[in-house]
């Protein structure tokens, strides 16, 4: 289940929150060092090959290749 609220991102607050300053170049994680929430794709798919995502307000297509490989379609 989701834990954040859709309406924050398409406020644009998140926006504004996550963009850097021109310039700065983002350090690059380690295996060690990156934190970030972590799903399992069969928590995702649940089965199915395909699977809709709405992004402010468009629809973009995750789907599983015949390879296993994951394709994110706008």
């Amino acid at each position: 289940m989701n834990s954040h609220n859709p309406n924050h991102f398409r406020s644009g607050q998140f926006r504004q929150g996550y963009r850097r300053p021109e310039g700065q170049i983002a350090p690059r994680p380690t295996a060690g060092t990156l934190a970030v929430r972590t799903l399992a794709s069969e928590s995702l798919f649940l089965g199915d090959f395909e699977i809709g995502i709405d992004h402010g307000g468009a629809l973009y297509r995750l789907k599983i290749t015949r390879q296993g490989k994951l394709i994110l379609n706008k």
